[in-house]
């Protein structure tokens, strides 16, 4: 069974719409852990119906090496996003972990990803699942 980590920070709405839409395609076929920058981002990816979560640098730090794919917006690998929760150790460990990494191009940063298209997040989502988690788990 793979195990996809989602990580998110600040309230976690993203965190959740990826989730939900996951656990609408592969049901109980993977394991999801919701993996927040902090309690709150957690605790609404649980609701959506994540297997397990942690919160906090740490619990990142050390999950994200044992995962085979992790999901979320492309400031989870950039230190000092998310109005500061992404740390750098949770940047580094993000980039560097073995996991197959796909990152929606949403940031507040002062980034611009060239190429990527401006579309609403729950097509971005569903783009991610079609395109990229269909084929991996075939």
């Amino acid at each position: 069974m793979k195990k996809i980590g989602v990580i998110d920070g600040q309230g976690g709405g993203i965190g959740s719409i990826i989730i939900k839409k996951v656990k609408d395609v592969f049901e109980e076929n993977v394991e999801i852990y919701a993996l927040g920058t902090n309690a709150i981002a957690t605790a609404q990816m649980l609701r959506a119906h994540a297997n397990r979560g942690a919160s906090g640098e740490n619990a990142i730090v050390q999950t994200v090496k044992k995962l085979d794919i992790i999901l979320g917006p492309i400031g989870i690998i950039i230190a000092n996003a998310m109005m500061g929760e992404v740390t750098p150790k949770i940047a580094e460990a993000v980039s560097g972990s073995p996991a197959q990494k796909f990152l929606l191009p949403l940031t507040r940063e002062n980034i611009t990803v060239v190429g990527a298209c401006s579309i609403p997040l729950p097509q971005m989502v569903d783009s991610l699942i079609e395109d990229h988690l269909l084929p991996v788990q075939q």
